[in-house]
């Protein structure tokens, strides 16, 4: 059973409870989300699910099925990495007598493209966007140079298909009054 990276879209109603419903399907598996992002999409009243999960594509398959079942949910997608666009933020709060006087510090920061967020006396918040392995070598670097906190997003991702979920949803409407 080979694993490998996925991850779901799921495009459901905008309903109170639905991320539990979704979270227990992986949770009855045993299945240990990697990440998780819900968002509205470009369509009033839908959401998206992009959660991302290391499976075999048997697994993938039968948990997109099962989360298809739930009333609420429109559509499920699954992809391979190599098949979507996506991007992870991250926020480091570092302590801002480092960044002025480390110049190293400073050519980390710019050579990774972080942008400044917020500067105060005592420390200094910057933010990069990037895949999973740049955030981690970022933390790495930076972890000496008085780190103080740091977070980070889920997945957001878009299918590289050129068939937006818009005309996918309009053909399931045509479908639905026949």
């Amino acid at each position: 059973m080979n694993k490998q990276e996925y991850t779901i879209s799921v495009f459901t109603e905008n309903q109170v409870g639905l991320l539990t419903k979704i979270a227990m399907v992986f949770s009855r598996r045993g299945i240990n989300i990697e990440s998780l992002n819900v968002s509205p999409t470009e369509i009033e009243g839908i959401s998206r699910f992009t959660i991302v999960v290391e499976v075999s594509q048997e697994t993938v398959r039968k948990v997109s099925r099962q989360i298809q079942k739930l009333v609420e949910v429109i559509k499920v997608y699954y992809n391979t990495n190599d098949e979507i666009v996506w991007q992870e933020l991250a926020l480091f709060k570092i302590e801002t007598n480092v960044v002025s006087e480390k110049f190293y510090v400073e050519r980390i920061l710019r050579q990774y493209g972080a942008t400044i967020v917020s500067v105060r006396n005592d420390y200094t918040v910057f933010t990069i966007v990037g895949h999973h392995e740049e955030i981690d070598r970022f933390l790495e670097i930076l972890e000496p140079h008085g780190l103080i906190e740091f977070i980070r997003s889920g997945r957001v991702a878009v299918i590289k298909s050129n068939e937006g979920f818009h005309k996918k949803l309009s053909v399931l409407e045509k479908m639905a009054y026949q």
